[in-house]
């Protein structure tokens, strides 16, 4: 099992969720559009965080449809209410049997880049599908997040070496921080076809919602970040910057990967 970072049941994962689904969630949903989602469709959504993206797909496949969202610790999406077609369990894809197979859609956001195991993985839930049954994968590319303006070249140096040991600690715990890259090549290999990819960007000022992921991450892992020599006085000037709206950072790129899976006869 991989040594996530970020533990869904700190403090901070709620803001977390938050500023993901403000930042994200739009363009999950249009990704997962994109394959004929409609009524009646079994769905799998692996790591569901928050539970927002399941929730959408539930009503989107109606009472005929089924979704089930998994997570190593889905206490957030159990702790909301949810479409009678939704059911959340524990589950941890590196090592649990799969809920089912035969599933129409298998959603995952931001997981695989945190396993060591993603390709192994990765291999199991394309092997969950239907003939026909689409595969989307979303992740980062969590090097390209340039800092677009900022009220000195200070805060800028001061923003790039945390988000730089962020980076770090990621790398030490088994993430891919750029794994949004190496998606669809490694989806291909796993015998998906028709796989296409899209990367979505925005600008985040500071005081903003979705900036608000920096402060989450940052916060969570305080504790650790300096072992790569931040000091705590910069931590806090960091995160002090984060709320300053003359910061302007360019978002995470989120590279929505999408395959199926062949149909039976090449059909």
């Amino acid at each position: 099992m991989s040594r996530y970072l970020f533990d869904n049941a700190a403090p901070q994962a709620e803001a977390r969720f938050s500023a993901l689904e403000s930042g994200y969630d739009a363009v999950s949903r249009k990704a997962l559009a994109a394959t004929g989602l409609g009524p009646g469709w079994v769905c799998l959504e692996v790591g569901g965080g928050g539970g927002s993206l399941g929730d959408w797909l539930g009503a989107r496949v109606g009472p005929h449809g089924e979704v089930t969202v998994t997570d190593v610790k889905p206490d957030l999406a159990e702790s909301r209410p949810r479409p009678a077609n939704v059911r959340v369990l524990r589950h941890d894809i590196t090592r649990d049997p799969l809920p089912a197979e035969g599933y129409d859609l298998v959603h995952a956001r931001l997981v695989l880049t945190h396993l060591p195991e993603r390709l192994p993985v990765l291999e199991r839930l394309a092997g969950a599908l239907r003939p026909g049954g689409w595969l989307v994968l979303e992740d980062f590319d969590c090097r390209w997040t340039p800092v677009l303006a900022s009220p000195d070249d200070t805060a800028t140096a001061l923003f790039e070496r945390v988000h730089t040991a962020l980076l770090t600690l990621l790398e030490q715990a088994g993430a891919a921080p750029r794994w949004g890259l190496e998606a669809l090549s490694a989806m291909r290999r796993a015998g998906l076809t028709e796989v296409t990819a899209t990367t979505f960007a925005q600008s985040w000022p500071g005081g903003g919602e979705e900036i608000g992921l920096y402060r989450a991450n940052v916060e969570q892992v305080a504790g650790r970040i300096g072992e790569s020599g931040i000091t705590a006085a910069e931590v806090k000037r960091f995160l002090a910057l984060l709320d300053d709206p003359a910061l302007v950072v360019n978002s995470y790129p989120l590279v929505s990967t999408r395959g199926r899976q062949p149909r039976k006869g090449g059909q």
